[in-house]
Order: structure tokens, then C-alpha cells, then sequence
């Protein structure tokens, strides 16, 4: 079944205790999509500049990712990120952020992207998530993330959203500021009083949990030995997760369940390099391999 992004594509500018690189390929959707493209050719729904580069284009391309949706706004520029990440990876600092053509970004899917069963709205104002949501006639599961920033300045919009998906990805920190609890269990409980079906927590280093009804399931991160860069390892768990979901045509809680593992594998793989120098790269063989090694650890 067909899978819909909507979000960011960026140049990211990172520093890490290892290395740095100037404007790497970035963006939320960006991530999303080359992690997801092993199980099913993502549609992606996003803006550029005109300084966005051909070779970037033909990466996503050769990955298998439909750039149908991608536009190039005359005169416009790429939106730019800047970063710098302490040793324990868990601090991060934004030195920089240029929305750019984000400004005016206004999605619009191709007919051919809008009879869409699965969709996944990567992190973007609330607003513009809605927008490119409307357009999809008839989802079967729909997915939203979303950031500090539009918990604090577009509550009222997201809320909204909330009522119009079937799932949210938080992490942590999102999730107490958008609940008021400290503790996560009552967070996501507390989430899913709002109008998601299901919600999934973040917690870094330390895995994730999803929750739903009749549905909770914590897993470990994969233990990667050495962490190269943690940017888009959210957005690479998102790809992951729902681009298993696509190719297995259902989310019943036992995909659900399937789906993390294969988030966390997808996940595990962006960390192990800048942008996607490591994840894409990776084969459905590369995948099949790590999901099995996870399983060994999980499973008693």
C-alpha cells in the first residue's frame, strides 16, 4: 500500500564529538523517507530552494523515493539547520535556524499521492500538518510527530490535529510539557484522552513504548557501539516504523509491535553516520539482519 510524507528537507550544518559536516542533507521527511524506502517507495510532500542540488535529488531517487511532491520555489532557498551535540549525545544545542521557504511552505500532493492509505505527517506547525492531511482522501492510518516549539506557540492547532489522527510520536520531554506529567505511563495515557488511538514515547538511548488500547510495548534501543551522529534518528525510528506498516497493508497490534523493532533497526543505522552516509546505504538484507539480532535481545 502507498505511504505519504509530509515535511522538511534541509541543509543541516552538525558538529559532534567526532567530526562535523556543512550542508549535509537534512530535513524531517528527508529522513523519514530513505529510512521507510527498503519496505515501499515513499511519496514525499515537501519544498525547496533553488539552491537545493541535483545530486541530492538523484539520491532520494536512487533510494527509491518518489520526488513527485517535491517543489522548487523560484527564488526561494533550502530551509538550514545548525547544531552541536555534547559527548553524551543527550545535549544538543541549535546554533542556528534559517526557515526559508518554510515560511510560505503551503503542501500540495499530486493526484496520485492523495488515494494515500498511509501517512505520516513528520514534524512541521500543526497547521501546515492539517493542510496536507485534508488532501488525502481516505487514510487508513495516519501518524503525526511534532516538536517543543508547537506544544508552546500552536497548541490550539495541534490539538485539532490530534482529533484527525490515529497515532503521535513524542519524545520525552514533549510529552510532559503537552500532558503536565512527569510521570511517561500518565503522559501517554493522558495523550490518549486527547484523540490519538495510539501514542509512542521517545526515550532516546533508553528505547521507546507505544501505547493504545489493548496495546503496551517498551523496547531497548539497539545497542550501537559508537554513536557518530544522532540527528534524524527520530525521523529514521518514524520511517521505519510506519514503512513496515505500509508493506505489511494493516496496523493490527501485532504489526504495531513488529513495526517498533523495525523503527528501532532503523533508527540504530542513522546514528552510525552524518545525515545518511550510513542509512542509506542500507539493504532490506541490512534490516532483515539488525531485526533479528534485536529480536534475540528482547525475546527470552
Amino acid at each position: 500500500m502507498s505511504l505519504v510524507v509530509i515535511g522538511t528537507l534541509a541543509y543541516d550544518s552538525v558538529e559532534t564529538a567526532h567530526d562535523r559536516r556543512e550542508n549535509a542533507l537534512g530535513g524531517s521527511a528527508m529522513y523519514f523517507a530513505v529510512a521507510a524506502a527498503p519496505y515501499i517507495s515513499p511519496l514525499l510532500v515537501g519544498a525547496v530552494g533553488d539552491d537545493w542540488r541535483d545530486e541530492d535529488t538523484e539520491l532520494l531517487a536512487k533510494r527509491g523515493v518518489d520526488l513527485a511532491g517535491l517543489e522548487k520555489v523560484a527564488g526561494g532557498k533550502t530551509f538550514r539547520w545548525g547544531g552541536r551535540y555534547e559527548p553524551d549525545w543527550n545535549t544538543r544545542h541549535t546554533t542556528f535556524t534559517e526557515l526559508n521557504v518554510l515560511e510560505t511552505f503551503d503542501p500540495k500532493l499530486p493526484a496520485n499521492y492523495r488515494d494515500a492509505k498511509f501517512v505520516f505527517l513528520a514534524n512541521a506547525h500543526p497547521a501546515v500538518q492539517m493542510q496536507g492531511l485534508s488532501q488525502v482522501e481516505a487514510p487508513i492510518f495516519s501518524v503525526a510527530d511534532t516538536m517543543n516549539l508547537w506544544i508552546d506557540i500552536a497548541r490550539t492547532d495541534l490539538e485539532a490535529l490530534m482529533q484527525k489522527i490515529d497515532g503521535l510520536i513524542l519524545n520525552d520531554e514533549e510529552a510532559r510539557m503537552l500532558t503536565g506529567e512527569d510521570n511517561l505511563i500518565r503522559a501517554a495515557q493522558k495523550v490518549l484522552t486527547m484523540g490519538p488511538k495510539f501514542v509512542i514515547l521517545k526515550k532516546g538511548e533508553h528505547g521507546a513504548f507505544i501505547m493504545g488500547e489493548g496495546l503496551h510495548f517498551s523496547l531497548p534501543a539497539y545497542p550501537v557501539t559508537e554513536v557518530i551522529d544522532p540527528t534524524g534518528a527520530g525521523d529514521s525510528f518514524a520511517g521505519g516504523f510506519m514503512g513496515y506498516c505500509a508493506k505489511a497493508g494493516n496496523h493490527s497490534p501485532e504489526t504495531l509491535k513488529k513495526a517498533m523493532l523495525h523503527g528501532t533497526v532503523a533508527a540504530s543505522y542513522c546514528v552510525q553516520g552524518f545525515s545518511v552516509e550510513d542509512i542509506g546505504q542500507r539493504t532490506m538484507a541490512d534490516y532483515d539482519s539488525r531485526y533479528n539480532d534485536l529480536m534475540q535481545i528482547v525475546s527470552l
